[in-house]
């Protein structure tokens, strides 16, 4: 008896491992095929019309690839960035099958640029999410949700809302607390510096005087190069570079403010924190720290803790951009991830 049990127990997992590779190569021998795509014309981009309060504008998306149980929607930055800090991706992702989806949110370069203020907000925004995912068909048995930096913190206050339509959840380098954040940047980071660096740059900022050329050399020179990306800016990437250039400034000082040490003056961000609510978010759920990062890494840690089904992905090497100066263990761990949710293995 304890023989023929054994053998059918053998016989059940080979069935099963045979399933998943065969569904595995399929999903391979498919992944570039945009033959059945009503985006085949385009190759993969969607301009998708969004209603606001104050008008309907349109949003521009790319999807890459085609995988039925994961598609991963990427939220950049900012406020104000583009996809273009995604574009790393495209060196890790296809090789494994994954689908995911550039998004320029409203007001960003590739996207619709209106001049309105009452269109900056949290809500609003979260909004916008929601109408991107009807459009493009996600639901809660494909639909993960990425968020770096400004785009964790939309992707918090999507799930927050909207878990119910989530497979899984990525929260990259963002605090769930700017006053915390404005803390870090102000005790930790700003003292790494040296001290009349740090003197000059606090004096630039006392007389709001950010777009003086030097304010600018200093924080590149002494700030982004250790904390958002550890490479001298001459071997910064192509993207980051395109990136910046196509930053919607209005965007980003009307939601972030001026100062890069902490959020800061009438920013609509300023206050924002969303600790106390962590603690309903069910979905599976990935933070993301890094050692040089602009955002305490044990807070992403904590956040990790604090949900219901979180895990936390260390990147010893990263800064605030790890998707390019730690990819190694970035894309080793979200791909993890991704995997062990897609297959049901997913433990904290």
């Amino acid at each position: 008896m304890k023989i023929k049990t054994f053998l059918l127990s053998v016989f059940i997992i080979f069935l099963f491992n045979n399933c998943k590779n065969n569904q595995d190569d399929s999903v391979k021998a498919n992944y570039l095929d945009f033959s059945k795509r009503d985006d085949q014309f385009t190759g993969g981009i969607k301009m998708i019309p969004i209603s606001t309060p104050v008008g309907k504008f349109k949003v521009w998306t790319k999807t890459v690839g085609n995988n039925p149980t994961i598609k991963v929607l990427l939220l950049h930055g900012g406020p104000g960035l583009t996809h273009e800090c995604f574009e790393s991706f495209d060196g890790y992702f296809p090789n494994q099958s994954i689908e995911y989806i550039y998004y320029d949110q409203l007001g960003s370069y590739y996207s619709d640029q209106p001049n309105d203020n009452r269109l900056w907000t949290n809500e609003r925004f979260v909004e916008e999410v929601e109408q991107v995912r009807k459009a493009l068909k996600l639901d809660n048995t494909n639909f993960y949700l990425l968020g770096q930096s400004w785009g964790g913190i939309l992707a918090m206050e999507y799930a927050l809302k909207y878990q119910k339509n989530l497979k899984g959840l990525i929260i990259s380098n963002m605090m769930a607390s700017a006053p915390e954040y404005n803390k870090y940047a102000e005790e930790v980071l700003g003292p790494q510096l040296p001290p009349e660096v740090f003197n000059q740059i606090k004096t630039f900022e006392k007389n709001k005087d950010y777009t003086n050329p030097k304010y600018t050399e200093l924080l590149f020179k002494y700030y982004y190069t250790e904390h958002i990306l550890r490479k001298p800016l001459n071997e910064w990437p192509e993207s980051i570079n395109r990136a910046f250039k196509h930053i919607n400034s209005n965007v980003y000082v009307f939601m972030q403010g001026p100062s890069e040490f902490g959020i800061t003056g009438n920013a609509t961000l300023k206050n924002w924190d969303i600790k106390s609510k962590l603690k309903t978010l069910t979905v599976p759920t990935l933070t993301i720290g890094a050692k040089y990062d602009t955002m305490d890494p044990e807070h992403m840690k904590w956040i990790a803790n604090e949900v219901q089904n979180g895990r936390f992905l260390f990147c010893s090497n990263g800064s605030h951009l790890s998707q390019y100066d730690d990819q190694k263990n970035y894309f080793s761990g979200v791909i993890q991830f991704l995997r062990d949710v897609d297959s049901g293995d997913f433990k904290k």
